[in-house]
Parts: C-alpha cells; structure tokens; sequence
C-alpha cells in the first residue's frame, strides 16, 4: 500500500487570517479533485462546529460527490491559530467536535495543548473520541506542549491512550531548532497518525516572524512545498517508505497570498507524486 494524498483547507486561507478563504468549499474540492487529491484537510474556514450539522452534512455530500474524503478535521479557528486561552478549549467539551468528525465521516481529529492541565483534559477527551472510533492529533508546532521532540514523546507517553497520536510537521519542528529527519521519525512512528507539509527559509531578516517558546522570535521567507532551498524532503519520504506509511500526506501550506491555490494545488501534487509513492 502507498500513501494517500491531500490538500489542507489551508491552502486558500491567509497566512495571518485562518478565517479568511479565498475560495468557498465547491470551489476547493473541485480544485482538489481536479488535481488527483483523495482528501481534504477540513479546517472551520470551510466547515467547522460553528456550523449547523445539516448545512455540514449537505456540503460534505457535494464534496464526497467529486471523489474526495476528508483527511482530518480541525473543527473551530482557535486550534490552528494557537491561542493560549481558547487553542485548548476544544478538549474541555469535546462532543461537538466528535459530532463534526462524525458527519464528516472522518476518525481523525486536531486538538490544541499549551498547559500541563491539558494532558488529563486530552486524556478525557480521548476517552470519549475512542468510544466512537476517532484518534485525536496533535501538531509539531511552536508555542505548544508540541514544539520540541523529547516534550512531544513525553507529552504522547503521559496521555497515554493509543487513539491520541500525532501529525508530524517537520516546518515548525525547524522553526524551534529541532531535528526533523530520519531520526524524529522514527521515534515519533508509533504516534504517526498524519503528515503536514510545508517550507520556508530560515532567515534573520526573513519577511515572516513568529515567536517561540524555546527560541524566542524566528524569523523566515514562505517558500512553496516544491521550491528548493527550504527544508530537506528527500529524507524525509525515504524514512516514510522505510516504515512503510500508508496514512495522509497533506499539503499544509497557506497559498492564498504566496503563488496561489491553484498553482499551489497542481504544482505540489505533482511534486509529491516525484518525491514518494501515493495511491491514484
């Protein structure tokens, strides 16, 4: 078996404004389909637990009607955009959404950690996906209990339920100095539940800066997934093969104010298709 191929609802957000798309939802799946993906990435710029269930389930049947599944689900704006207060909330009253994961017939889920009182949060919030089939994830990223590997493992370790895993994002694992090759790979196989892929340069005077908690301010330039000079991918689809992976792979990249959804989609489909073995 092969890995499997997708695009993030991201792709149309704004680098700084997860809430802004460029393009509504018939609109990205048929981009997406056009361009050989199976899934979408569901973010709440699309379809989210602001949402009323029906108008989900019917926008979900017009996606699926163009060959798509959904990949993952993250379900309101504060996970991705991280944010101290509410990024975390989502574990302390889980059902809606697992009831959006539900209509959505997809069993993996994005939640947010940033405190120590999250991990028995996560613990419950795992026990209640699991009793309807669905894994939570967690991503590589800076300013969370996820920004460095041996904190991640940890963090992963004292969960401790098997259906709460990880999406491996080596951008933000660069971005907090942290290795992200072959060797984070295969200490984080177990936990793999899904792949994130995105580039850039580090740079000290990079257009782009973001603040860590273990760095402090990074600065870098957004760079398309295909364009040389970023991070080192060939390693990281030859480690991919060597475990044999068969989950998603998704394009995590925001495009709207960079190249562009549409070159971004077809362009990055078909350098992912050089790089690894997908099935279609």
């Amino acid at each position: 078996m092969s890995m499997k191929l997708s695009v993030s609802a991201r792709i149309v957000e704004n680098f700084r404004d997860k809430r802004q798309a460029s393009m509504n939802l018939a609109e990205l799946a048929e981009l997406a389909a056009s361009e050989g993906y199976a899934a979408l990435c569901m973010r709440a710029s699309q379809l989210g637990t602001h949402m009323p269930l029906d108008e989900v389930k019917e926008k979900y049947r017009e996606m699926t009607g163009r060959g798509l599944q959904v990949s993952m689900v993250t379900g309101d704006f504060p996970i991705p955009e991280n944010t101290d207060d509410e990024g975390p909330q989502a574990l302390r009253n889980i059902t809606p959404h697992l009831d959006l994961a539900a209509a959505l017939e997809c069993d993996l889920m994005r939640i947010c950690m940033k405190t120590e009182e999250d991990i028995q949060w996560a613990q419950r919030a795992a026990d209640e996906a699991r009793e309807r089939g669905i894994r939570l994830a967690h991503q590589c990223h800076f300013a969370s209990l996820f920004e460095r590997v041996d904190e991640s493992l940890d963090v992963l370790s004292r969960v401790g339920r098997p259906n709460f895993g990880l999406i491996y994002e080596p951008a933000n694992l660069d971005l907090c100095g942290q290795d992200y090759g072959a060797a984070t790979i295969r200490r984080f196989e177990p936990h793999l539940f899904n792949v994130y892929l995105q580039n850039h340069i580090l740079k000290d005077e990079g257009a782009t800066t973001l603040k860590t908690w273990c760095r402090g301010k990074v600065a870098f330039d957004q760079i398309p997934i295909w364009e040389p000079g970023g991070l080192d991918f060939q390693p990281i689809f030859d480690t991919l093969a060597e475990i044999a992976y068969t989950g998603y792979v998704t394009v995590h990249q925001a495009f709207a104010g960079l190249r562009g959804p549409e070159e971004a989609a077809r362009t990055s489909a078909q350098w992912l298709r050089s790089m690894g073995s997908f099935d279609g």
